[in-house]
């Protein structure tokens, strides 16, 4: 045989075996990512099994709820009806007590495995992202966006980690994820919404808004995927000829949306005599004192989770000390005094009295007037950046610290370690989120990026600057985002900007996957 020949039967034995790669049907691919994500959620439950503040509330609320047929917590010895929760997740909760009994493991497993439907929630968000040419309605180029998009979020470790706990993260950030897709779908299945809807379409919206209502019941603030799409629809139909088509669309949402609110509303109404379709802004009852002057004052300063822990959630129950509030908080040397003054004053008695609140809400006052754009720019930037960058560590046993470094890894360097690793993840999934969003507007016709793909980005930006404005910026408040970060991720696997119809080149790259 010659040479050249020789040389032939090797490229075509190559070209074989590649596309013998690419020829194995989806399911199997599918199957190896569901089999790695589950492997990582199980490590997770198992290895490091946690327990936070507020899942006693939720346990406590559920097993009334299962047993004494009441929703409510105990106040002495009596069973108080409250709607300090919204019912979601308790009911989500006394479900799993009926059904697999009250172990924590299970209904970790069972976490687990919503966590894991999640990302197949993911992987068809991220194929919506992008249209196919007319005639073919699953090119290799979706699935490959789907497939990549499946592997980012089985591998995603913080989601998972809430699975090992009771909290609403899981089933709220599978809730979001379906609502999403639900408004992806109602867009269209092209790259812009058609001009003219049909009534699948409508079926999509009312579908979107049942989700966001089901989301509200599990967390409050799930409403905000609705506010994200208003913003989307009233941009695309902002011409006069549209009003109707917006309007249309608004009625189906908003009727979704208050299905599942209005029986938890009648529940409020009837037996706390008070309209409350959510639950209260503070999470406390009316009997509750809400300091409101203290939380404005951190609003001024509170940049860092650190202080989350050492201030606002010691306040009524424990000491709040001085020098754990960080240089930032006083403009001045007579500042620090006041503050100081106040302090010694609630840690004598452990109680926020409204007296001590009006002198934390002067200094709030004094502090925005002079430095306006510090309270209501610079602070929100600030916590922006501690609600995505901070390692998501609080659910394990590792303490986040890792400065000074050389003296932290001397001390221990598996936690330092775990810390940069963590850290690093959390930047890796929004630079590629950003290299993402730049191939779909790339790969789209005319350099526009799909209107899908612009719901995402306002649900994550929205999302993001209403908890800069809640008085405890805790990183898990953004896990709903990460469905949508991730699907934007994947649009990072899109192959040339031929991908969009439109492009000459469009048909034989959509062929070629």
């Amino acid at each position: 045989m010659s040479i050249i020949g020789s040389h032939s039967v090797v490229n075509d034995s190559t070209r074989a075996r590649a596309n013998s790669h690419r020829s194995l049907p989806l399911w199997f691919h599918a199957i190896f990512a569901a089999a790695a994500g589950l492997a990582l959620r199980l490590f997770l439950v198992l290895r490091f099994p946690a327990d936070a503040g507020d899942s006693a509330m939720y346990e406590e609320l559920a097993h009334n709820w299962a047993d004494r047929h009441i929703y409510g917590l105990f106040r002495g010895q009596a069973l108080v009806p409250t709607d300090i929760r919204a019912p979601g997740y308790p009911a989500f909760l006394a479900l799993l007590y009926h059904y697999i009994g009250r172990s924590i493991p299970l209904i970790a497993l069972a976490q687990a495995l919503i966590d894991l439907g999640t990302c197949f929630l993911v992987a068809a968000l991220a194929s919506r992202l992008i249209a196919p040419p007319p005639g073919e309605k699953n090119p290799p180029q979706r699935r490959r966006i789907w497939l990549a998009a499946l592997w980012l979020a089985a591998t995603c470790p913080f989601v998972a980690n809430y699975a090992a706990v009771p909290l609403t993260e899981v089933l709220a950030t599978f809730l979001t994820a379906a609502a999403l897709l639900a408004m992806v779908a109602g867009c269209g299945d092209i790259a812009d919404i058609p001009r003219g809807a049909s009534g699948r379409e409508w079926h999509a919206w009312f579908l979107a808004g049942l989700l966001a209502g089901l989301g509200a019941l599990v967390r409050p603030e799930a409403p905000l995927v609705v506010l994200a799409l208003a913003a989307v629809l009233g941009f695309r139909w902002r011409h006069r000829a549209d009003w109707g088509k917006l309007l249309r669309a608004g009625a189906f949402v908003v009727l979704g949306l208050l299905l599942p609110l209005l029986p938890w509303a009648a529940r409020n109404w009837i037996t706390l005599h008070r309209v409350q379709f959510l639950a209260p802004r503070y999470a406390t009852t009316p009997e509750e004192y809400i300091t409101r002057g203290f939380n404005a004052w951190t609003h001024t300063w509170l940049v860092r989770y650190r202080h989350v822990y050492l201030v606002s959630w010691n306040i009524d129950s424990a000491p709040v000390l001085l020098d754990d509030i960080p240089p930032s908080a006083f403009d001045s040397g007579d500042e620090r005094a006041r503050v100081s003054s106040l302090l010694d004053q609630y840690n004598e008695t452990l109680t926020l009295t409204p007296a001590l609140d009006a002198g934390f809400a002067q200094l709030a006052r004094e502090r925005t007037a002079r430095h306006p754009l510090r309270t209501y720019l610079s602070v929100p930037l600030q916590r922006a950046l501690t609600l995505w960058f901070t390692p998501r560590v609080d659910l394990l046993p590792f303490s986040g610290h890792i400065l000074p470094l050389g003296r932290q890894w001397r001390r221990d360097a598996v936690d330092v370690g775990v810390t940069l690793l963590l850290g690093a993840f959390n930047f890796f999934y929004v630079i590629l989120a950003a290299v993402g969003w730049w191939r779909l507007r790339r790969s789209a016709p005319s350099k526009q990026v799909p209107v899908a793909a612009w719901l995402l980005l306002a649900f994550i930006l929205l999302r993001t600057a209403f908890f800069t404005t809640v008085e405890t910026p805790e990183p898990r408040y953004v896990l709903e985002c990460f469905p949508a970060l991730l699907a934007l991720g994947a649009a990072t696997w899109l192959r040339s900007p031929a991908s969009f119809p439109g492009s000459p080149a469009a048909r034989d790259e959509w062929s070629r996957g």
